[in-house]
C-alpha cells in the first residue's frame, strides 16, 4: 500500500507540527515521537486521519500506530517532510527523559536497575521461605521447629539458606551489575565492584552494630588517615552511587585513553580510584543516609501505623499502573538490612496483600460481565495475580473496568492497616500474593491470614456486589450493558482505519483446538475458506489483553493472539512469503500466504530496543518459506535481563478485505503444530 504524503503531513500538524518534533524515529508498527509540548497535539486530528489507528503516551513517548508495512514509507515520509534526522528508538527515549522532572527520572532509573534483579531476589525469596517453614518453632510442632524434632533435616536447612541468602549477601554484586548496565558502563566492572564492598576480609555489615558496642571495628590507616575496614552486605545506597561513579570515571577513560592501552589502563584505574572512594567517602556517607532514611521509615510506622499501612496498603496498586513499585523495592531491601529495622521490613506484607486484593477483584468480575472471553480472562489474570504478579490482572480488568481496581485497593488499605497495627513483618522479599506468608516471620502468621482473608472478601463482594448494581441500572436505563467483548471488538475494528485497502469486518470467536485443522482448503485448486496458523513459538497462547502494551492489547492494530514463549525459535505457521524482516532488530517478521492474508509475529515488547541483540534472523524478505520453518532464534534469558516482557503478540493487520473472521484458540501450544488462530475467508481466496 502507498502512503499518501497528505496523511503523513497532517500527522506532522497533529502532534504540533515540525518544530514541536524533537526526535521521530519508528518501530515495525508505530512511529515513535519526543515532542518538545505534547499539549499541543490535536487528538480529534489523528482520530481523523486515515492513516492514523490510535495513539498514546507512555514514558515521555508519544506514539501513532501506523500498522506493519507501511509505517516505514510513512517515516520516510515524514523525514522528508520535516527535514529531520533519522533516529534510533534510544535517540527517541534519551530526548524522552529530558521531559521528565528530576523525580521521574530517578524513579525509572532505580526502575531500570531492580526489575532485572527480580529474578534472583524471587528465588531467593522463595528459599528463605522454605527454610522458614523448616526451622520456624510451632508451625509444626508447639514450641519446636521440624528441624529440632527431625535433625536429619538440619543440614538440608542450612544448605537451602545457604543457597536463599547468597543473594542478599552479595546483593551490592547484583545491584553492580545492573546499575552499570544503566549506566552505560561495563557489566563486569560493577559485579567487581559489588564483590569489592563484601570481601570476606572485611568486617561484615551484619556484625559492625556489635562490633561498634565492643570497640573493636577494624580500621586501615591510610597516611594517618583511618577508614573504617567494614563491608556493606545487602546494602543498595553505597552500590548504587559507587556504580554510577565507577561508570563516570569509566567513560571518561575510554575518551582519553589510546585505544592499545585501553585494556592496560581502563579498568584497573577505574576499580582502583572508585574503590577508594567507596570505602572513605562513599560508602560511609550512603550508608549514613541509607540509615536516616530506615529510621525515618521506621518511625512513621512506629508513630502512626494506621495512617503508614492505610496509605501504602492502599495506593501500591496506583503505584503498579505508574511503575512506581519498583522504587520501593530498593526500601525494603534497606530495611531487610538494617538494624533499626530489626532486618525485616513492614512494607512487604503489604505488597502481598495488595496482589491478592487485585487478584480477588478481577477474579470478581467473572460473575459481573457476560463476555465469556472477558470471563476466562478474568480467571487467569487472578491466578497470576495471587501468584504475585498483578500486571495482567490490573491492565487486564480492573483498570479496564475501574472499581475492581478501587475495591482491590479498598481490601489492601483495610488489611494494610491490620498488618500495620500488629507490626506484622517480613524477613524477605520477592514472594508476593498467596506464597507471601512463606517471607513472613512466624510469630505474624495469624494476623497475616486475617490480613490475607480480608484481602480476599473485601475486594470480591464488593466487586460482584456493585457491579450486579451498574449492570441492573444499566439495563433498567436501556444503556449498553457491558456487552459482549467479541462485539465490541468487531464495532471497534469496522470502524478502524486501515493499513490495506477496504477493511474487511473481524469477528473475535473462540474455537477448540480439537476441532481446529479442519480447513477446507483441500487442494491448491479449491478456494480457501479457513486458513489454520500454527503456533509460530513454542509456549502458551493467551488473549491479545494480557500484553503489556495498549497498541497491542486494546487491538488497535488488529486480532490475534499472544504467546507467553518456552522457547526462543520462531517458526512459519504456514506456507507462504517473507513480507518483511526487521533487518536492524530482527524482533519481528511479516508473513503473507498465498491467499494474501498477512500476520505479523512481534517477538517481545518494545525489542526493537535490543537493535538486534539477542537475535538472530534465519530468512530474509521476499524468502519463501514452509509450515514450521525456522525464522527466527532469541535468547529468551537475555530479553528478560535486559528488562523486556517476551510475551509475544501473532496478529492479523485489520484491513484486508479477505478476511471475514478470526477465532482464537488459548492454550499449550507446540510451535509448528497446534493452531492458535483460525482466520475465515470471504470466499475470495486462492
Amino acid at each position: 500500500m502507498s502512503v499518501r504524503r497528505e496523511d503523513v503531513e497532517k500527522i506532522v500538524q497533529a502532534v504540533g507540527g515540525a518544530d514541536n518534533i524533537e526526535v521521530a524515529t519508528h518501530c515495525v508498527t508505530r512511529l515513535r515521537f519526543s515532542l518538545a509540548d505534547e499539549s499541543k497535539v490535536d487528538k480529534q486530528a489523528l482520530d481523523d486521519n486515515e492513516l492514523a489507528k490510535g495513539y498514546f503516551s507512555t514514558q515521555g513517548q508519544f506514539q501513532v500506530i501506523i500498522g506493519p508495512g507501511i509505517v516505514d514509507k510513512a517515516y520516510d515520509e515524514l523525514i522528508a517532510i520535516t527535514g529531520g534526522q533519522r533516529a534510533t528508538k534510544d535517540d527517541v527515549k534519551a530526548a524522552a527523559i529530558k521531559h521528565k522532572s528530576p523525580v521521574q527520572q530517578f524513579i525509572k532509573t532505580l526502575s531500570d536497575i531492580f526489575i532485572p534483579l527480580l529474578p534472583a531476589l524471587v528465588t531467593a525469596g522463595l528459599l528463605l521461605g522454605i527454610n522458614n517453614l523448616l526451622t520456624g518453632k510451632d508451625i509444626f510442632f508447639a514450641g519446636q521447629s521440624l528441624v529440632q524434632v527431625y535433625p536429619q533435616w538440619a543440614d538440608f536447612a542450612a544448605i537451602v539458606n545457604t543457597i536463599a541468602s547468597t543473594a542478599f549477601t552479595f546483593l551490592p554484586a547484583l545491584v553492580g551489575w545492573s546499575a552499570a548496565t544503566r549506566f552505560g558502563g561495563s557489566p563486569l566492572l560493577g559485579v567487581v565492584l559489588g564483590l569489592i564492598l563484601v570481601n570476606p576480609g572485611l568486617l561484615s555489615a551484619y556484625d559492625y552494630a556489635n562490633a561498634v558496642n565492643e570497640g573493636t571495628v577494624p580500621t586501615w590507616n591510610l597516611f594517618g588517615l583511618h577508614i573504617n575496614a567494614v563491608g556493606y552486605q545487602g546494602q543498595v545506597l553505597p552500590m548504587l552511587v559507587a556504580a554510577y561513579v565507577l561508570v563516570v570515571i569509566e567513560k571518561w577513560l575510554n575518551r582519553k585513553v589510546p585505544d592499545s592501552l585501553k585494556l592496560l589502563l581502563v579498568a584497573p584505574i577505574a576499580l582502583l580510584v572508585t574503590g577508594f572512594l567507596a570505602f572513605v567517602v562513599i560508602g560511609p556517607v550512603t550508608f549514613t543516609l541509607g540509615n536516616w532514611l530506615t529510621s525515618g521509615v521506621v518511625w512513621l510506622f512506629d508513630t502512626v501505623p494506621w495512617l503508614g499501612g492505610l496509605l501504602y496498603g492502599g495506593l501500591y496498586a496506583p503505584l503498579v499502573i505508574t511503575g512506581m513499585h519498583h522504587t520501593f523495592l530498593a526500601v525494603d531491601l534497606q530495611l531487610i538490612n538494617s538494624d533499626a529495622a530489626g532486618h525485616s521490613t513492614f512494607l512487604w506484607p503489604m505488597l502481598a496483600l495488595s496482589n491478592i486484593a487485585q487478584g480477588a477483584a478481577a477474579l470478581a468480575m467473572m460473575f459481573v460481565i457476560r463476555s465469556q472471553k472477558m470471563k476466562s480472562l478474568s480467571a487467569t489474570t487472578s491466578v497470576t495475580a495471587f501468584l504475585g504478579v498483578t500486571e495482567p490482572a490490573v491492565f487486564g480488568v480492573n483498570v479496564r473496568y475501574k472499581y475492581p481496581l478501587f475495591m482491590g485497593m479498598a481490601g489492601s488499605a483495610i488489611g494494610g492497616i491490620l498488618l500495620t497495627m500488629n507490626d506484622v513483618r517480613a524477613f524477605a522479599v520477592g514472594v508476593g500474593g498467596l506464597p507471601g506468608f512463606l517471607a513472613i516471620n512466624v510469630g505474624d502468621w495469624p494476623i497475616f491470614f486475617i490480613g490475607m482473608g480480608i484481602a480476599l472478601v473485601i475486594p470480591f463482594v464488593g466487586t460482584v456486589v456493585y457491579g450486579k448494581i451498574v449492570t441492573r441500572k444499566q439495563a433498567q436505563s436501556g444503556e449498553a450493558v457491558e456487552e459482549d467483548l467479541a462485539d465490541r471488538d468487531v464495532k471497534k475494528v469496522e470502524n478502524a482505519k486501515s493499513p490495506i485497502p477496504a477493511a474487511g469486518n473481524t469477528v473475535v470467536q473462540h474455537a477448540d483446538s480439537s476441532a481446529a485443522r479442519t480447513s477446507t482448503a483441500a487442494s491448491s485448486s479449491e478456494a480457501v475458506n479457513v486458513l489454520d496458523l500454527t503456533a509460530p513459538i513454542q509456549g502458551r497462547a493467551v488473549p491479545l489483553e494480557n500484553v503489556p502494551d495498549p497498541a497491542f492489547a486494546e487491538k488497535q492494530m488488529g486480532e490475534g493472539i499472544a504467546i507467553e514463549p518456552t522457547d526462543g525459535r520462531v517458526v512459519a505457521p504456514f506456507d507462504g512469503t517473507v513480507a518483511h524482516v526487521i533487518d536492524k532488530s530482527k524482533h519481528a517478521v511479516i508473513l503473507e500466504h498465498a491467499t494474501g492474508v498477512q500476520v505479523l509475529i512481534h517477538v517481545g515488547i518494545d525489542t526493537v530496543g535490543l537493535k538486534g541483540s539477542g537475535f538472530k534472523a534465519h530468512v530474509a524478505t521476499g524468502d519463501v518459506v514452509k509450515e514450521g520453518q525456522l525464522l527466527l532464534e532469541f535468547d529468551r534469558e537475555a530479553i528478560k535481563a535486559a528488562g523486556y516482557a517476551t510475551i509475544s503478540p501473532v496478529i492479523i493487520p485489520v484491513g484486508q478485505d479477505i478476511v471475514e473472521s478470526i477465532e482464537e484458540i488459548p492454550g499449550n501450544a507446540e510451535a509448528g503444530e497446534t493452531p492458535i488462530l483460525r482466520v475465515h475467508l470471504t470466499g475470495s481466496g486462492v
